[in-house]
């Protein structure tokens, strides 16, 4: 395929890594040193573009994605709040769109375990109560991330006991407002370069029941994002990466 890099730092270096070893072809690559490049003439070049920005520039290139009618993978995360109306202009301009906060195999198979697992102990809110860690590097803007609040919220929809969660950090550790039993309570960590770890605690009187993710780099999460742009020429619609990895257990 011919693709287009909508982003050009550590993750859109190694996306084209990874899709240049796949065989396919890089036709543009944009940054912030090169944005009035980012043009419908330009983009329709593509087969697919792939996003992996700022969450200040995400939108302006999803929308030049949806005028150009290019199929499009959105990495980026911190724009949800605007998914509705990104997705009505996607459905308007029959121009498909995958998004999602963590595009790696892994983290999408953890994400139905952590959600089965929720289901099953539902059950046993009376003895078990539930809990989040996420660690990541010092760089990292957002917190918690992406991807924790997209395990969350999946948890919120199995465990009735929890209502919402809350990020509890540094800043904010000794805030007892926040300990509440209906609350999810998300521990973020910035150390060192950690790519990404994160946990998920049902805790007991008598034991402790531990799910956890362990990103050993960022390899996993830019193969993903190939793989989705492999996916989704062809494709009608707004889809979350979720629904490439929806088995049926």
């Amino acid at each position: 395929m011919k693709i287009a890099l909508l982003g050009y730092g550590k993750m859109g270096k190694m996306i084209e890594g990874i899709a240049l070893d796949r065989n396919h072809e890089i036709v543009l690559k944009i940054d912030e040193n090169n944005i009035s490049e980012l043009t419908v003439e330009n983009l329709q070049k593509a087969d697919v573009a792939i996003e992996f920005s700022t969450p200040h520039t995400v939108l302006d290139n999803i929308y030049k994605c949806i005028e150009a009618k290019v199929p499009l993978v959105v990495g980026t995360t911190g724009w949800y709040g605007q998914l509705q109306a990104v997705k009505d202009a996607c459905v308007a301009a029959n121009t498909p769109i995958m998004y999602g906060s963590n595009f790696s195999v892994g983290v999408n198979i953890f994400f139905q375990i952590s959600k089965i697992a929720a289901k099953m102990m539902d059950n046993f809110s009376d003895q078990y109560d539930v809990c989040m860690e996420e660690i990541h590097h010092i760089h990292k803007l957002d917190s918690p991330s992406g991807t924790a609040i997209t395990i969350a919220e999946d948890i919120l929809g199995e465990f009735k006991d929890k209502k919402q969660w809350v990020d509890v950090n540094a800043d904010n550790s000794d805030d007892v407002t926040l300990h509440k039993p209906e609350n999810l309570i998300i521990n973020s960590f910035r150390e060192g370069e950690v790519p990404g770890t994160h946990v998920v605690l049902y805790d007991s009187e008598v034991d402790r029941i531990e799910l956890k993710h362990i990103a050993h780099g960022r390899q996993g999460f830019a193969l993903g994002a190939v793989l989705a742009a492999e996916w989704l020429p062809g494709k009608q619609g707004f889809y979350s990466v979720k629904e490439m990895y929806d088995f049926k257990i």
